[in-house]
């Protein structure tokens, strides 16, 4: 496998440090919010990524934060008249809703920062004994100065960063692009003691202290959002490398951005869209396939047009395996023709093609595209009266390959009591030739979001 290494700057082969595992860090959210749409594309790309590696037989331990004490959690907390353990809880159960409604797994574990704030202490008080660390008050920040390499991930240098960053004039630093580590106690903030006095963690810190806790000093790929290469992940691998004197990371995966009708997505432009928000006129099913339709690393395009278009391609899929569950089930147990042999001849190619491109830096792009190409080929070939071995091989290559892109995740269902009686009153109707009652008991399912479609082998029904 292939896999674009943004601290190289070039795609190279894939390969663990233990035979047959993965360990690997994302970032998870500041849980102050719904998460936005721009959150939402590493969130699902990179479940992507580990259902495939799974797929392939790697055992992949997968770690997700929550960021659940910053400047933003405290601020919106006095606005909402919570404290900041509430908002963050809040937050954490809105985050799932929204992350299942994508169908994005759970992380293998998804720790908290306050819940690691003795392990942050050490880790502070190790960079500080090795001179990499200095108090500045009650504030203590990693030095930036005293660490070869620091810009390696961005691929600039310290100098270069410090002329074009815009950096708040503090007169504590020594440099201006140290960080905080250990921000000191502002009256009415929540605080925790620590050999400099009462405070939190910065940002940054937590990520390596947790990455290092559940995965080791050494990961294979760490991963988010591009905005998150500097200043976030050129932190991190500051004071990760500093504390351990190891590499971090050895695979630095990041997606592309997301532009909102060909502009860039903010708040003062009036086009920041949460997942919530989508969620009310979109199946969260749609975003996924919306995402997963261009190559993570390229920026993306978001508007309604695209997510109708993302919602038709959807019930297209939808569809096909619908279509499939129905014929296998008046489908005979026989021979196959030879037709349904020379189409069960070439349904492993499209497995191949679909991981030719998932090897191929992940993409999900070109795999949708073969996804499509097994449907056309199904409704082409796979008819009433073919076998049922046909059916069922066509059914389950369709059911493997959206499997691991984590779509169709929807069942047919059965329908409500209601809704079943008026289908059998408008199968009566048909049957008595009262055209008026029939098409009228349509036109009021469809009204539910029920389409009724008549076939030789009896009504069949999808929702919209």
């Amino acid at each position: 496998m292939k896999l674009y290494n943004t601290l190289t700057k070039t795609k190279e082969e894939f390969i663990p440090i233990k035979p047959g595992e993965i360990r690997m860090y994302s970032c998870g959210p500041t849980v102050y919010n719904y998460f936005h749409i721009g959150n939402a594309r590493p969130f699902v790309i990179f479940d992507v990524f580990r259902r495939y590696m799974e797929h392939k037989g790697y055992k992949v331990t997968f770690v997700q934060n929550f960021t659940d004490i910053d400047d933003k959690m405290i601020q919106r907390a006095k606005e909402e008249g919570l404290t900041v353990q509430e908002l963050a809880e809040k937050f954490i159960a809105e985050y799932f809703v929204d992350a299942d409604g994508l169908g994005i797994r759970r992380a293998d574990f998804h720790p908290k920062a306050t819940e690691h704030i003795d392990d942050i202490i050490a880790f502070v008080q190790k960079l500080m004994d090795k001179g990499l660390a200095y108090q500045a008050g009650s504030d203590v920040y990693f030095d930036t100065g005293a660490y070869e390499g620091y810009g390696r991930l961005s691929g600039q240098n310290l100098e270069d960063l410090e002329l074009g960053a815009r950096i708040d004039i503090n007169d504590k630093k020594k440099n201006p692009m140290d960080f905080v580590l250990w921000k000191g106690q502002k009256p009415g903030e929540p605080a925790w003691d620590s050999p400099w006095g009462p405070g939190r963690p910065g940002w940054h810190i937590e990520c390596s202290v947790m990455a290092t806790k559940y995965l080791g000093e050494t990961i294979d790929i760490h991963s988010g959002g591009q905005d998150l290469i500097f200043p976030h992940h050129e932190n991190e691998i500051a004071q990760s490398e500093g504390a351990t004197g190891k590499p971090f990371a050895r695979y630095w995966l990041h997606n592309g951005y997301i532009n909102v009708d060909n502009r860039k997505m903010s708040k003062s432009l009036g086009n920041f869209f949460t997942v919530r928000d989508i969620s009310k006129d979109f199946d969260p099913e749609v975003v996924r396939l919306f995402m997963l339709s261009s190559h993570y690393r390229n920026p993306i395009n978001f508007s309604r047009e695209l997510l109708e278009q993302a919602q038709s391609a959807l019930e297209r899929l939808y569809n096909a395996r619908n279509n499939l569950e129905h014929l296998l089930k008046d489908a005979e147990e026989k021979p196959a023709d030879e037709s349904e042999k020379q189409f069960l001849d070439r349904l492993p190619r499209f497995k191949e093609d679909f991981e030719r491109a998932m090897e191929d830096d992940i993409n999900t792009a070109d795999a949708v595209g073969v996804i499509f190409d097994l449907v056309r080929e199904i409704n082409i070939h796979v008819t009433a009266g073919r076998s049922a071995g046909t059916i069922r091989a066509a059914l389950d290559a369709l059911k493997s390959l959206t499997g691991i892109l984590g779509l169709l995740n929807r069942k047919q269902g059965s329908l409500d009591g209601e809704i079943e009686e008026l289908i059998e009153k408008r199968e009566q109707a048909r049957k008595m030739k009262n055209w008026a009652l029939a098409d009228s008991i349509r036109d009021q399912l469809k009204e539910q979001g029920i389409v009724l479609e008549d076939t030789p082998q009896g009504v069949r029904w999808k929702r919209l």
